[in-house]
């Protein structure tokens, strides 16, 4: 029992080691968190078309539930831009922004996202995530980032423009931009580079006057308040509101009722892929800054515990009153150079916020939307890696074209289809790829018992024997291939007697791929030529052993391919043997080696 219980309640580990030097550090991290979150936490609320309030609300359960039920030490959890983004595209279309039936629909919407997590966690279906392929994921960031810019610009102008996409909000952007609001627009511009100024500069200013690097670094991530307070004092000294500047008006003081959302079945349809993609794109962003931060302190995380964390934190969210949450970069990197050391500074950082929302929410009355819009732009513009695309492009043609489709299908449509347009023409290319696998015939190193390509390494072959390396897992989408390319390279060398399949590289072999290696077997005996195979890993012959495959294809199996060679034509690996080795072939095979495709 208490083995379970510690498993569902992983605080229960860390919780028994606890002492003051911990309590200190995760203290000071959480102050600093909590300044930094509630800037945060009030633009990302706006982001997604919610009253900031929503965005604090976001930040008390939710971080008490992931301090109880999640595995990383750092992890800090919260509202987030691309969630929120992803919020706004969903509910956008179907309710009027910032209307009852829109918050309502966000409650249901993080709920079903809970729902989804502690569903995966249950099923034990973490992997699923892999099916978000890096490319997929960088382009889907980078592409969002842009769009949430085009999407705060109108805040930062003090002007009106609609639409879900580029294509829509940069024609409105245009059509809009001589109305912009001078007072508004100042305060945008100004706080942009008071906040980039303090992200990129302020740091190593302060360490050239004998600031330590840590005090200097905590000072940057304080920019945020700075510019809220500033700002908020300015607009109330000036009464600039009463002068057109959009501010963010009156703000709930005190927490909602602790309910739960009112379930509409039929919007809980219509909601529920888009919450398995926010759950799923918030699992992935979560897990892989959660697991970058573990590895720096030697420690470890639990995917599918994670899910647990994640899936208790949107529920939480969704019973008080919040928003879809998952773990941020900005928040994780700040509370780890604050020298958090357990997830209870997360907690810590809730009752900060909570002591916010009791007692200071009226401060933010006259905060200027243009002030949230800037800090949103400065920190989603981190998540911009242009340079990406064209590094993946060079190093991989199918990458980049997933990261570029999705890229694409999130700047000119909507985010659900540019993710599942990059989802699934990376599972495309896959395919395509792996149907295709590469299949090599080899020789016998000179002075070496190794087997090289015969076209990139000066080797010898042996005319008796045909010795074939397959660099692919054997399953239904190459199959075909297999059976059409074995027979070619047969054609090629009339003189074989013996064809050995070299299965160094083959991790699986499928039923479909079993049904060709049969039928590969008879059309070789009709040619007079003996299959064979080397290098079988134990899996794989495992699974050839709950077969009849093994009991009628006559040929033996090799433990290497030297073995194969020794035992079906002894005379070729002595001669090869002979000859002085020379490592990889002259200068003409290493010329072909760079103009032949891999």
């Amino acid at each position: 029992m208490s083995q379970r219980l510690a498993r569902l309640l992983p605080c229960l580990e860390w919780a028994r080691q606890y002492n003051r030097d911990w309590a200190a550090k995760d203290g000071l991290a959480a102050l600093i968190v909590t300044l930094m979150l509630i800037p945060q936490s009030l633009a990302y609320a706006m982001l997604a078309g919610l009253p900031p309030v929503m965005g604090l609300y976001a930040s008390i359960l939710p971080l008490i539930a992931y301090t109880l039920f999640g595995t990383s030490r750092t992890l800090a959890v919260g509202p987030a831009a691309v969630i929120a983004l992803m919020t706004a595209s969903v509910l956008g279309p179907l309710f009027v922004t910032g209307s009852a039936e829109y918050m309502a629909a966000a409650l249901l919407l993080a709920l079903l996202s809970g729902v989804v997590l502690l569903g995966m966690a249950l099923l034990r279906l973490g992997f699923l995530a892999i099916f978000l392929s890096h490319p997929v994921i960088s382009g889907f960031m980078s592409a969002s980032a842009i769009l949430i810019t085009l999407g705060q610009l109108k805040h930062i102008l003090g002007i009106q423009a609609y639409g879900a996409n580029a294509l829509e909000l940069v024609p409105s952007l245009l059509q809009n931009l001589p109305d912009s609001h001078w007072p508004t627009l100042i305060i945008g511009v100004c706080t942009l580079l008071f906040l980039h100024l303090t992200r990129t500069s302020l740091a190593g200013w302060l360490i050239a006057r004998g600031i330590s690097h840590s005090r200097a670094t905590m000072a940057t991530r304080c920019g945020p308040v700075v510019a809220l307070l500033l700002s908020t004092g300015i607009v109330w000294t000036f009464d600039l509101a009463a002068a057109g500047v959009p501010v963010v008006g009156s703000v709930p003081q005190g927490f909602p009722p602790l309910t739960p959302p009112a379930l509409d079945p039929g919007l809980a349809m219509e909601l529920l892929p888009a919450a398995v993609l926010i759950g799923l794109i918030g699992f992935v962003e979560s897990v892989s800054v959660a697991q970058t931060f573990a590895a720096k302190r030697r420690q470890r995380i639990k995917p599918n515990q994670e899910l647990v964390g994640l899936g208790s934190a949107n529920l939480a969210a969704a019973f008080s009153g919040g928003m879809p949450v998952t773990g941020g970069l900005s928040r994780t990197v700040v509370s780890f150079e604050a020298g958090a050391q357990t997830p209870l500074a997360g907690a810590l950082t809730a009752v900060g916020i909570a002591l916010t929302v009791m007692f200071f929410t009226p401060l933010f009355q006259n905060l200027p939307n243009a002030v949230l819009a800037a800090t949103i732009i400065v920190a989603i513009l981190t998540l911009l890696d242009l340079k990406a695309i064209r590094r993946t492009w060079r190093y991989s043609r199918q990458d980049g074209a997933a990261m570029l489709a999705t890229m694409a299908g999130v700047l000119l449509v909507d985010v659900e289809f540019g993710v599942m347009l990059g989802v699934a023409l990376s599972l495309l290319l896959f395919l395509w790829r792996t149907s295709q696998p590469h299949i090599a015939v080899v020789g016998q190193l000179p002075g070496s018992e190794h087997f090289r390509n015969v076209e990139r390494f000066a080797v010898v072959e042996s005319q008796k024997v045909l010795s074939v390396r397959v660099d692919e897992s054997l399953y239904f989408p190459n199959a075909r291939y297999l059976e059409d390319r074995i027979a070619e390279l047969v054609g090629q060398h009339p003189e074989a007697e013996h064809l050995v399949l070299m299965c160094a590289g083959v991790n699986l072999i499928d039923a479909s791929a079993l049904e060709s290696l049969e039928a590969i077997t008879s059309r070789l005996q009709a040619a007079g030529v003996q299959l064979h195979f080397s290098e079988v890993k134990g899996p794989v012959m495992d699974q050839l052993q709950r077969s009849d495959f093994l009991d009628h294809f006559g040929g033996q199996i090799f433990l290497s391919q030297f073995e194969a060679l020794v035992t079906l034509d002894p005379q070729s690996t002595q001669r090869a043997s002979a000859m002085p080795r020379i490592g990889q072939g002259s200068q003409s095979m290493a010329a072909k080696e760079n103009e032949r495709a891999s």
